[in-house]
């Protein structure tokens, strides 16, 4: 298994690219997670619009060099918008990015619904590994939307996951791992105290979804944004308590540079 991180040339390559192309990019997802989505994005140098406003969800998702649906958008929108946002994505060709959010935490209506957006053939699937193991039809107890399971544990599942949808999938941990459903990348580092930030993960798919934009493959996309994202922690990583880290994270991030 191949280890990946910003030390390699075409990590920085990919980063370097997105920032030249300034990347409009939309997405779908929880008012919790929205501002440091936003912030995110824009820290890398991408173009962000976050919500369903009027004929969003279908104007922007095919005009957009990228989408991200966050399932927990379902939270002030309803299942035709992201129903239309991801229909719209796949007639236009735009690249788009799932986050199955809480998928496989008791609420079956939520995961049926979640389940069908997979017909719109997303480029890149990310979540924990609670989410991905129950996804890829296994069983993994969650507990509301944080994993109880191991990345380490959902690569098997992950695999058959992409090998099935033909989405690159990702999974975050204490070692993230991205599959194209053949070979397996790992991606360590970070710092444990993004799983204390609110909405850092959602704001993971963001990036994803930023680099698809620009990156020759998805799994180059979602292999950069994990390497991007650990080395940011773990540059933020002297900030006294999770409030400063928060706040050195994005500081991180905005200063990455490909040179």
């Amino acid at each position: 298994m191949q280890t990946v991180s910003w030390k390699d040339a075409t990590v920085r390559a990919d980063l370097a690219a997105l920032k030249q192309g300034r990347p409009f990019v939309y997405g779908l997802t929880n008012y919790i997670a929205a501002n440091l989505s936003a912030n995110v994005l824009l820290a890398v140098g991408a173009a962000p619009a976050i919500g369903a406003a009027m004929d969003w969800p279908t104007r922007f998702a095919a005009g957009a060099g990228a989408l991200w649906i966050n399932g927990a958008a379902l939270m002030s929108s309803g299942p035709e918008t992201l129903e239309a946002a991801a229909r719209s994505a796949h007639s236009a060709a735009t690249p788009w990015v799932f986050d199955p959010v809480a998928f496989g935490a008791g609420s079956l209506e939520y995961d049926s619904l979640l389940r069908d957006l997979l017909r719109f053939r997303p480029g890149i699937i990310r979540g924990n590994a609670s989410e991905l193991i129950a996804l890829a039809g296994g069983h993994a107890d969650a507990k509301g939307v944080d994993t109880t399971a191991r990345s380490v544990d959902a690569i098997p599942y992950v695999q058959r996951l992409a090998r099935e949808s033909g989405a690159v999938v990702a999974v975050s941990g204490d070692v993230d791992y991205v599959t194209d459903g053949d070979q397996v990348l790992a991606i360590e580092g970070g710092d444990a105290r993004l799983t204390q930030v609110t909405g850092a993960g959602c704001a993971l798919g963001a990036l994803c979804a930023a680099l698809l934009a620009h990156a020759p493959t998805a799994l180059r996309a979602a292999v950069a944004a994990h390497a991007i994202y650990a080395v940011a922690a773990e540059r933020a990583a002297p900030a006294r308590g999770t409030g400063s880290f928060a706040v050195a994270f994005l500081d991180e991030l905005s200063e990455l540079s490909a040179d």
